[in-house]
């Protein structure tokens, strides 16, 4: 997949645990692993944006486009 979920770098550099941010964002430990571990097909709005607050960073700041490399 051409998005890649840079979450595990933002946890890290603000010192934020999974189940820190779990309870912040009221998500379940299930889901934001998901998240973390790049296998989420999809993320809500709401779900980045209550991320967002909690890591005091921007969408861009977990959410990277990378290309994929087109095989031969």
């Amino acid at each position: 997949m051409a998005i890649v979920i840079n979450l595990d770098v933002m946890m890290a550099k603000r010192k934020k645990g999974l189940t820190e941010l779990a309870g912040e964002v009221d998500i379940t430990l299930a889901n934001l692993s998901i998240l973390k571990n790049n296998k989420a097909k999809a993320v809500r709005l709401s779900t980045l944006e209550a991320i967002c607050k909690a890591l005091d960073c921007q969408p861009g700041d977990i959410l990277e486009y990378v290309p994929d490399k087109e095989e031969s």
